[in-house]
Parts: C-alpha cells; structure tokens; sequence
C-alpha cells in the first residue's frame, strides 16, 4: 500500500454490507523542508473520522470528538500523558528524516518520513487484522508482516533497518500482542463510546442525471453515512465492469456523503440497467431503474428556444401594435404645436432692426 502525505482513507467493503467492519488507526507525519506545515503531525481515526490529533505547532495531544473525554472517566490526566509521548515521538521522527537522508545520500530538499498503525474488527464475525508500516518519500519504507511475525524491506535502504528490527524478539512480541489485542479492544471500546455518531446510518437521496442526450448516465447518492458505501451499474442483474466509472466518497457540508457512478449511455435495452448503491451496515440495497422519465437534465432544445422566441416577439408586435390603435382612437383632441404654426414661427425670428 502506497503511503502518501495526505491521506486518502477509503472504506473497502464487499457487496455484503450486512456486517460492519470497524477499524482503529493512527497517522504520524514528519517532514522538513515543507514551508507552512507542521513538522510533526499524529492524526488518530475511528472508522475514518478524526478523534485525536497533535502537531509540533500547538505541542499539544487534543480529543477531536466530545466522546472521546469519556477516557478521562476512567483517567483524569490521559490527555497530559499522551502529550508527553507524542512530544517524545516528535524528536525521535526528527531523528529518523536525519538518518533515511543518509541512508538515500540526500542532503537539502524536501523530505517526507509517514507511519501508520492500526487495527480492524468486524463485528459480526470477530475477525482482526492489524497493521503497521513505514513510508519515505511517497514510497513504503519498511513494512510489518502479522501473519509471519517479521518485516518486509520494499527497498534496499530499508534493509539494515529489517534485519535489526527482525532481531528484537520482545518488540515483535509486543507488536502481536498490540495489534491483536490491546489495538481491537481500544477499537471497542471508542465504538461504544462514540456509537451514537459511529453507529447511526442515513439513507440517501438517489438521482439519475445526464448533462445532454449524448452524455454518459450519472447514478448521484447525496445525504448519506457513514462513509462506507459502494455504488455500480447492472445489466440483467449482473455488476458491469466496463463503461462505467465510479467516482470517490465525498464529503458534504452538513457532515454526510455523496458519491456517484457514470455509465456510457446504453444503445437500447435501457430497463436493462440499474443503479445498485449498498451502505455499510444496511441490509437493503437502493436499487434506481435508468429509465428515460426519471433522468434530470439541464439539456434545453436550442430548437424549441427559437421558436419560443420568435412567437415573443410577434406576440409582443401584435400587442404593441393593437396597443397603439386603441391609444389613437382615444386620444383627446389638441392644438398645433408652435412650430407647425406659420405665424408664431415667424415672430421667433430675430428682428432685422436689432
């Protein structure tokens, strides 16, 4: 998996949206040479939304959610201790940028070092996995392997770094134990803290849209959550996989989603074809006909325009020429102006004794 500085989080989920898999993880960022960004950074995420957060500017470690202080129930001062350690971990990745540079040669630059950790829980079936790694660059450094119990070098930098962490026995030991338990049971135990937002499911409004009659087919959902959705087009009840492209979850104002899928407008057969939208954690799927009637269009006839404006404009000469006999035929009678008035015309000349 490719890690990158700012991070794409994307639910990945099967058609069967019936269980809902619920995923802990943490992403440490440090960086130098990056104008106007924080050294250090920690983002901590509860089923993609933020509940932690930390960076080098406020040298603080700060809850994201009202439900996440329900921690300090059970601990007053968790917050305090956790700063302490991110503020340690923030001198100890400064350190890292240092050493990976000399590792690759490199002196000035930019440069990018990303960790990431974490664990997923399906709540139906009790399934774990956990996860950590490494990034330099853009690119995976060093990641860890649960089922072996071992790290994978992608590159050849990373190599001295494996062999040495490969030899730390009570380390790995811990990372099993934090991946497969300690990380599931903090996972369950935000779930329960936070199940009123992390818990609730919308339903979304579903539009078949088309810019003009020769344009791709849009299946548009708006309003839903949470985020863990999938959307696709079918032909006779079999997912198409061809001429269709699926856009990406999208954040609204309000704080649901929206997404939508294209289709490359079908030659005939339209009933053929639905539009499938499926969300995490609900049984019933949305499934939208295309048919011609329901497609919203801001498509205009150029042709019905110019008709319509050439009956205005008749329909407005008529109206002002039958304005105008009326205005004739009622207009009372009035005496010549001055100028049409030979005598008066000649009185405004100017004297020729003058």
């Amino acid at each position: 998996m490719k890690t990158v500085m700012f991070l794409t989080l994307l639910g990945l989920f099967l058609h069967d949206t019936t269980a809902v898999t619920h995923s802990l993880q943490y992403f440490y960022t440090a960086s130098s040479g990056v104008p106007n960004f924080p050294e250090f950074v920690i983002v901590g995420m509860v089923d993609d939304l933020q509940v932690e957060y930390y960076d080098s500017n406020i040298k603080k470690d700060v809850p994201k959610q009202d439900w996440m202080n329900k921690i300090t129930e059970s601990k007053a001062d968790y917050w305090e201790g956790e700063t302490v350690k991110c503020q340690g971990t923030q001198q100890a990745f400064k350190a890292n940028i240092d050493i990976l540079k000399q590792r690759f040669n490199q002196t000035g630059g930019v440069h990018i070092v990303q960790y990431m950790y974490g664990c997923e829980w399906d709540d139906e079936t009790g399934e774990i996995n956990g996860y950590r790694q490494y990034g330099y660059d853009g690119e995976d450094f060093v990641v860890y392997d649960m089922k072996t119990m071992t790290w994978v070098a992608p590159r050849p930098q990373a190599v001295i770094t494996k062999h040495k962490w490969d030899q730390n026995k009570a380390d790995l030991d811990y990372l099993k134990n934090y991946l497969s338990k300690e990380c599931p049971d903090w996972l369950k135990k935000y779930v329960d803290y936070g199940k009123s937002s992390l818990m609730r499911t919308d339903l979304p409004t579903v539009s078949l849209l088309q810019k003009s009659p020769s344009s791709r087919i849009t299946c548009h959902a708006t309003g839903f959550y949470p985020n863990r959705a999938v959307m696709f087009w079918r032909k006779d009840g079999e997912e198409l996989q061809e001429n269709v492209d699926v856009g990406e979850i999208l954040p609204n104002p309000d704080g649901s989603f929206q997404m939508s899928a294209d289709l490359e407008l079908p030659s005939r057969d339209w009933e053929k074809y639905d539009c499938v939208f499926q969300l995490s954690g609900v049984k019933e799927d949305i499934v939208t006909r295309l048919e011609k009637r329901e497609i919203k269009t801001n498509h205009v006839d150029r042709t019905i325009i110019g008709i319509g404006i050439a009956v205005g404009v008749l329909l407005v000469l008529a109206l002002a020429g039958l304005g105008y006999m009326i205005y004739k035929k009622r207009a009372p009678k009035r005496p010549p102006s001055p100028a049409s008035d030979s005598g008066v015309e000649q009185s405004m000349l100017p004297n020729p004794s003058s």
